[in-house]
């Protein structure tokens, strides 16, 4: 699926081929927002958790830029969302982030993570990130593929790193390099 990303006032919207435009996460958002977090979580293929926090804890660990979600025009209803914490607070590591995708079940395989995606990758290098990293799961082989699509690399496996309702699982370390010279 294809969008064309334009500027609005510094930030990005793109509007998806599928009647889905891309906009900043807001607050109003919390509901939609963290159902999907479960659903993902539910899979169990998504994280290690198993419950998602509240929209106070989500937010309180999440940077507020890049924060975005696909939202579907006609209904408001939020498709997808992606979105970022800090690896550190130290300075050194100011532009190293390790991010979350997730989208709505049924629009899964239509393009809304890469848009999505595409649209995180392109703000966090305008504000300084030079570095997106994440953890998956081997079996996620839909998101491995996506990342991988968009220029992430398998950097290493934290094998047997913990259990997940009791069995023992490997995570994969992607990340992401800046392609912007000078960051």
């Amino acid at each position: 699926m294809t969008y064309d990303a334009d500027r609005c006032d510094g930030v990005h919207s793109a509007t998806l081929a599928a009647g889905l435009k891309i906009r900043p996460m807001r607050s109003a958002d919390a509901e939609e927002v963290l159902a999907l977090y479960q659903a993902g979580l539910d899979t169990g293929q998504a994280s290690f958790e198993t419950n998602v926090p509240s929209w106070e804890t989500f937010d309180a660990g999440k940077l507020t830029h890049p924060r975005y979600v696909a939202v579907e025009i006609e209904t408001g209803r939020v498709a997808g969302w992606v979105a970022a914490s800090p690896v550190s607070a130290r300075p050194v590591y100011a532009g190293v982030v390790e991010h979350s995708i997730y989208i709505r079940p049924a629009r899964r395989g239509h393009g809304i993570g890469r848009a999505l995606l595409s649209a995180f990758i392109a703000a966090s290098e305008e504000a300084g990130i030079w570095t997106i990293q994440s953890g998956i799961f081997p079996e996620n082989t839909a998101s491995l593929a996506l990342h991988q699509s968009l220029g992430f690399r398998i950097v290493g496996t934290r094998e047997r790193v913990g259990r997940h309702h009791g069995v023992w699982r490997d995570v994969l370390m992607l990340e992401r390099r800046s392609s912007v010279t000078g960051v």
